[in-house]
């Protein structure tokens, strides 16, 4: 069992390092779009704090991925082999075509479709309470950007700041700068389960040493191979001035950390994408490029089928070769 071991820790580890590149531009891509950082500096920043929020904030979400969806005290090490390498294959596979996908969604049914092929029962509680998070955080981020836009529209107003059309000011680049900050904690915070979870559903790690393995693969994956998915979101989903990106990328933040503090995770990129539909609507100069959401979208809803599916078919021929 000792190689099964290891193969669960590399799995889970290079599935971090897709994750870290997966998420660059859910968390840098507004300030990057805006022109507040550069390419290279807002990948070097983003991958400390993803780190930090791995390690220190991911407990509560590590805790429901590890011991809320399988109706099980422990996972055998090969069914969590399973669903690790269902997940890590779909997510690397969406790498490749650089179409944004819930990586959440992904794993959660790729455990779904392990659990239903080895007889193993499943937390559906769990499982219907994640669905209404992942209902609900596009919407609550769509309004939250809406009202944010909003707010800095009046106070720019006011102030006589950052008025659509010219330069990027000094504190609004700061400003935004520091929400992709932020956003890449929350990133760390929410995301890391993916991989890590299967390391404390097997209780080969606490949660502090799982979330530091997955974190370091999220922080080295951001630095080598964030730039695809940092471009695409940044560039090519929502036309943006300073306020709207500030606006979209707090608002995103906000969703996933109160969602993360009540022990659930959800989509970045369907947080990012409400919140920029929502700062879209809030500025008539702010258009959605409506393909590229439907390119989105359609990836959402493949991600769930096809994680179910891979976890069935790789978890049945685990069984198949008796390594279940």
């Amino acid at each position: 069992m000792l190689l099964l071991d290891l193969v669960l820790i590399a799995a889970a580890s290079a599935f971090a390092y897709s994750l870290g590149a997966h998420y660059t531009g859910a968390c840098m891509g507004m300030p990057y779009a805006a022109g507040a950082i550069r390419l290279i500096p807002a990948l070097l920043l983003m991958a400390p704090f993803v780190l930090v929020g791995a390690v220190f904030a991911s407990g509560a979400v590590e805790t429901t991925v590890g011991h809320g969806i399988l109706l099980a005290p422990t996972v055998a090490i090969p069914l969590a082999v399973a669903i690790v390498v269902s997940a890590f294959v779909l997510t690397a596979a969406y790498n490749f075509v650089a179409i944004p996908t819930s990586t959440i969604q992904i794993l959660v049914f790729s455990a779904v479709g392990a659990g239903l092929a080895s007889g193993v029962g499943i937390h559906w509680s769990t499982i219907e309470t994640l669905v209404a998070v992942w209902a609900a955080a596009p919407f609550a981020a769509c309004g939250l950007g809406f009202a944010l836009t909003r707010l800095l529209d009046r106070w720019g107003r006011k102030s006589g700041t950052d008025r659509p059309g010219t330069g990027l000011g000094r504190y609004v680049a700061l400003a935004l700068v520091g929400v992709g900050s932020a956003a890449s904690f929350a990133m760390g915070a929410n995301d890391v389960a993916n991989s890590s979870g299967a390391l404390v559903m097997t209780g080969l790690f606490g949660l502090t040493a799982a979330g530091l393995i997955g974190g370091i693969g999220m922080a080295l994956g951001v630095l080598t191979w964030g730039r695809p998915l940092l471009r695409r979101v940044a560039f090519d989903v929502v036309k943006l001035d300073p306020r709207t990106a500030a606006a979209s990328q707090l608002a995103q933040s906000s969703v996933i950390l109160v969602s993360v503090s009540f022990g659930y995770f959800t989509s970045m990129n369907q947080a990012l994408i409400g919140a920029m539909i929502g700062a879209g609507l809030a500025r008539p100069g702010g258009a959605v490029v409506r393909k590229t959401v439907r390119d989105v979208l359609s990836g959402w809803a493949a991600g769930p089928v096809s994680g179910a599916t891979l976890g069935f078919a790789l978890t049945l021929l685990f069984r198949a070769v008796h390594l279940l």
